[in-house]
């Protein structure tokens, strides 16, 4: 893998990751550091989000930039904020398996993280829509508890509200099936429907009444499941491992 350092990026290249972020503002911006023949130089990308507090790279900058030279280096930018990764910043990094370069704008500090094995807890991290959200959970919880990888979808923001119906068309692909109306058992999954037209939410069922999952604008937590959260649940799935 890759590695650079602080002693590594030359000061023109921190320079032209600045600028590119300056003149993103007030969107974060995003780029890559590639070496060519023996340099590094920075290479801008567009960011295909939608909002302001987070990228995605264009996949087809990315496939140029690789076409051009070696990748070594995420960058993005925090608008004005500290460079200091956040926690979807180092869940990230881990997947990419690459180090990033954060660089702050307007005052312009930066820092470089790099990967090393982080993994962030199945409670209390914070929300962040594609990288720590309710579906991630899911992924991780599965990985962690039960020993399952769990394949991962692309979903844009507000999918439910774009004709997008996630959990209902990719749960079978995941390996479930539905269960529902029969008794709940431990590492169920529960998907819910929240202000939607189709189910957008969904929990791990832990047994005994408690149900994990991870609400937008909210840190992953457990909570009662009778009740509300009953209330909501359109479907009931369990990975057919554990039937």
């Amino acid at each position: 893998m890759p590695s650079i350092g602080l002693s590594d990026l030359p000061r023109s290249l921190v320079d032209a990751a600045l600028v590119h972020a300056c003149a993103a503002l007030p969107r974060e911006s995003c780029g890559l550091v590639i070496r060519v023949a023996g340099e590094l130089v920075y290479r801008p990308c567009r960011n295909l989000a939608e909002g302001h507090a987070h990228f995605h790279l264009s996949p087809e900058d990315f496939a140029q930039a690789e076409a051009e030279g070696e990748v070594v280096a995420v960058v993005h930018s925090h608008p004005n904020a500290s460079p200091e990764p956040s926690e979807a910043d180092r869940v990230m990094c881990e997947r990419w398996g690459l180090p990033w370069l954060i660089v702050n704008v307007p005052v312009g500090h930066w820092r470089v993280l790099c990967p090393t094995g982080y993994t962030s807890s199945l409670l209390g991290r914070p929300f962040s829509h594609g990288v720590l959200d309710c579906f991630s959970l899911i992924r991780d919880y599965f990985a962690e508890v039960v020993g399952l990888e769990l394949p991962d979808f692309e979903r844009p923001d507000d999918w439910w509200l774009k004709g997008g119906n996630l959990y209902l068309e990719g749960y079978e692909r995941a390996g479930f099936v539905d269960v529902t109306g029969t008794p709940l058992r431990e590492h169920d999954v529960l998907l819910m429907q929240l202000r939607a037209p189709v189910p957008n939410h969904a929990g791990v069922y832990l047994g005994a009444d408690v149900v994990l999952h991870h609400l937008q604008n909210s840190l992953s937590k457990r909570e009662t499941y009778s009740g509300f959260w009953a209330r909501v649940t359109r479907k009931v799935v369990r990975h057919r491992s554990l039937c």
